[in-house]
């Protein structure tokens, strides 16, 4: 569904952005958004997920403000960690030479954010597994899956960053041909790959939040980390210190690596079968034996 909404997309964008400029890429981004949610609903009830969803029922409102402020915590977790890039770029803008500065910060970002799916997609898998296997009583389980989830993780991304390392001087050439800018990217390389390192094990470790239910703390921990300590440190280097973009890189990775490191330890100093029992709590008994006995199947 996916392939086919973006061979959709791409020849929408270039008539909508060729029409209407920036608006007109908007537009086609969100009605490729729309489409894709279409899809996946059209999949739901077409009767190809049966063993998993039966159809509407009044049993759907139950316990309805308690999904609701789940999902908002997770909205709000994973909102506060892509707004920070974004930040990012909107600081570079008020640097010396703003224009190269944002085109650097732009590039770096996208080539990040194309790397960060294989991440993302451990992310959504970790979140799965770790809820499944609490849902079934296995602790141990749960565990092991993280930690075997963040070395697949880690390995993966060490290898673009060689990749990223090697080609420092070449992979800037794909987006422009000022070589100011160019020279800029390069310079950034060597925090790019920090960015891709530490992105390997924090989308990993979020993930085990959303499956064990943590979003709520993972939250309160983004916005100390990121924002009240982070950002801020990035824009004392950045504009104080004169150290510019890497400046403002390097407090951002500061609040990166000390979330990496608080997920950590609230992953190794977890009592795993401590939250068995409370997955067991958060569901009614008729309810919570007939999704155990799947679950285990």
């Amino acid at each position: 569904m996916s392939f086919g909404v973006l061979a959709v997309h791409v020849p929408l964008s270039w008539f909508c952005v060729g029409k209407w400029g920036l608006v007109g890429a908007a537009a086609s981004l969100n009605f490729s958004w729309v489409l894709v949610v279409i899809l996946q609903y059209g999949y739901i009830v077409s009767g190809s997920c049966k063993d998993s969803w039966h159809g509407f029922s009044w049993s759907a409102f139950t316990d309805l403000l308690s999904f609701l402020w789940l999902s908002l915590a997770s909205a709000v977790m994973l909102c506060l960690e892509y707004w920070i890039f974004t930040i990012l770029i909107v600081f570079a803008g008020l640097l010396k030479n703003a224009e190269v500065k944002v085109d650097a910060a732009a590039i770096c970002a996208s080539v990040e954010g194309w790397i960060f799916m294989v991440p993302a997609g451990f992310l959504a898998a970790i979140s799965v597994r770790v809820a499944n296997e609490l849902g079934a009583g296995n602790a141990a389980a749960a565990k092991f899956s993280v930690w075997v989830t963040v070395s697949i993780s880690v390995v993966t991304q060490t290898a673009f960053v060689i990749l990223i390392l090697i080609s420092r001087n070449d992979f800037p050439k794909l987006f422009t041909d000022d070589k100011i800018v160019m020279k800029e990217v390069s310079n950034l390389a060597v925090f790019l790959c920090i960015s891709i390192f530490l992105c390997g094990i924090q989308p990993v470790l979020s993930g085990m939040a959303v499956g064990a239910g943590w979003q709520a703390t993972v939250a309160y921990v983004n916005v100390v980390t990121y924002y009240i300590i982070g950002l801020p440190i990035g824009i004392f280097m950045g504009f104080k210190l004169d150290w510019g973009l890497k400046g403002l890189w390097g407090g951002l990775q500061i609040g990166i690596g000390l979330q990496t490191i608080i997920l950590l330890i609230m992953c190794w100093r977890n009592d795993w079968d401590k939250e068995v029992q409370k997955s067991k709590d958060r569901v009614s008994d008729d309810v919570g034996s007939d999704v155990e006995r799947k679950l285990i199947h």
